[in-house]
């Protein structure tokens, strides 16, 4: 009997043992009912086969049937090992007692052959490779052994043994029949088991693959309630856990989007801005075969993508840089070099007219080369706290003297300390290039640009506001600004504004251009000193 603990510790499943349990349970109501028939049912006159004894040996055997099965059940209750060792000898006790119970009574009864077939079969079921014939084998043993003691007694006649040996033909055949059963459940169990397994592996990467996408996921009804959503989701639209799970209560354009697509259809995807968050998403809408008729809805957000976009810009312009620092410096330096030194020996007024041009050609060419190069330096900077009331003026006054522009075209408004984190040159390099933009769009009067700076001191953060009264930015190029080579200046090449960016991001501020009535409103917000 292959019972060793490490043989088939690996084949028992908690299934094995809960039908164990089962079993025992089984066997115990069937020693109670003995034991109330055996009291209260039979009468006291003596059995078929004589003597007052035999009353005793049956209260006695019924008495150690129902305490026998009571052990086996605690103790498949709390000791689960060695479950081939404990299934048998519950079937060999029933066997003994059920046999010993048949001889008292004079031989093989309905009901305890019923009994006897029926503690095999629920063996045959739980039970574990070839024990099922081995109990039917000592069930026969132990039914023709007490049949033939009978026949030596001369108290069994030939119908008696008869009926004995189609038992024993029949109890191998319930066994083998509970054996088939078992095994066909054993392997649809273990199927099941296995499916369940990769089906719940499956959900487990969906849900980590659902969970860490940098998209948003939800999923509608078609009446367009939320029924589930990713983390992301809560960031892109602010969405909680309220009991109001409507669409329409975090976007009224999502849900506008939605309903659109309901009546048409279409795979299109539509552009939004999620209200509590002012990020522009892409959103597609794609109907699943559920039963319900769910909707799966992905949101992307745009400024990610349009960030991995710029990044590329950036790695190719890094190449750029580095031929741009060799190739083009060294010769532009040679170009400028001989062109101051023919100016001061030249006399003739159109050739310096003509030199005036190179210069000054090769001086831009000159700084396109510089702005290019600043954008491989925007990681090298050395934040300290700035006061801005002290340094501000300076740098006001400095921009006017260089630009030539009047006194008061450029008006400073600051408020609060005005204490921030940044990196001094990266900062003059930012307002200079804002300033200048805003100069230039300008109309040049008083006032016309206004660098003004607020103290958002309960949000640790200090935005510097550049403000001109020109005609403002285009709707249409609003998104296309702050991209590198985007300009709308004929002498410009569009790097000013793409490097104005990058240096606030490298010290941890935002720039971006605001709503404004009139002209343009660039904003950096950074952290302050608190």
């Amino acid at each position: 009997m292959p019972d060793a603990k490490n043989a088939d510790a690996p084949r028992i499943s908690p299934m094995h043992w809960r039908a164990l349990r089962y079993f025992s349970i089984y066997r115990l109501c069937v020693a109670l009912l003995f034991a109330i028939s055996s009291f209260y049912l039979v009468p006291a006159p003596a059995l078929p086969r004589g003597g007052p004894y035999y009353i005793f040996y049956q209260y006695a055997i019924i008495g150690f049937y129902f305490l026998a099965n009571t052990a086996s059940l605690v103790v498949a209750h709390i000791y689960h090992q060695h479950f081939n060792r404990q299934l048998s000898l519950q079937v060999l006790v029933d066997v003994l007692i059920l046999v010993w119970l048949a001889d008292i009574v004079g031989g093989l009864h309905e009901s305890l052959d019923f009994m006897l077939l029926v503690t095999l079969a629920g063996a045959g079921l739980i039970g574990q490779g070839r024990l099922a014939l081995f109990y039917a084998a000592m069930a026969t043993l132990a039914v023709l052994t007490e049949e033939i003691s009978r026949v030596l007694m001369r108290t069994s006649d030939a119908v008696d043994f008869f009926q004995a040996g189609v038992f024993c033909a029949g109890s191998f055949v319930v066994a083998i029949s509970a054996r088939l059963l078992a095994s066909r459940v054993i392997a649809n169990e273990e199927l099941a088991r296995k499916r369940g397994e990769a089906l719940r592996n499956q959900m487990i990467i969906s849900q980590n693959v659902i969970e860490e996408m940098q998209d948003g996921v939800l999923v509608l009804d078609r009446e367009g309630h939320i029924k589930q959503h990713n983390p992301r989701i809560e960031q892109l639209l602010g969405l909680g856990n309220p009991e109001e799970r409507k669409l329409s209560t975090y976007s009224t354009e999502l849900a506008l989007g939605f309903s659109n697509w309901s009546v048409r259809g279409g795979s299109e995807p539509v552009m939004i801005r999620a209200p509590a968050s002012g990020i522009h998403l892409r959103v597609r809408f794609i109907a699943t075969e559920s039963s319900e008729g769910d909707v799966l809805v992905l949101l992307e957000d745009l400024g990610r993508l349009q960030e991995q976009a710029r990044q590329l810009k950036l790695a190719a312009l890094g190449r750029l840089t580095a031929n741009i620092a060799h190739e083009i410096r060294n010769p532009l330096s040679a170009i400028k070099h001989a062109g101051e030194l023919m100016r001061e020996e030249s006399t003739n007024p159109t050739n310096d007219r003509l030199l005036r041009i190179v210069l000054d050609n090769a001086q831009r060419v000159e700084r396109i080369v510089s702005d290019v190069l600043e954008i491989g330096r925007s990681d090298r900077l050395h934040r300290e706290f700035i006061d801005l009331n002290q340094t501000l003026p300076r740098f006001v006054e400095e921009f006017v003297i260089k630009e030539g522009v009047s006194a008061g075209v450029v008006r400073l408004e600051i408020s609060g300390r005005a204490v921030i984190v940044f990196d001094w040159s990266h900062l003059h390099q930012i307002l200079w290039n804002l300033v200048g933009n805003a100069l230039r769009y300008s109309r040049r009067e008083i006032g016309s640009v206004r660098l003004c700076v607020r103290d958002r001191a309960h949000e640790q953060r200090i935005d510097i506001h550049v403000i001109d009264d020109g005609d403002g930015v285009d709707e249409g190029h609003r998104e296309q600004i702050f991209e590198p080579f985007f300009t709308t200046h004929s002498r410009g090449i569009g790097l000013g504004l793409y490097i104005a960016r990058e240096l606030c991001e490298a010290n941890g501020a935002r720039l971006e251009l605001l709503d404004n009535p009139t002209g343009a409103d660039f904003c950096i917000s950074g952290r302050s000193s608190e």
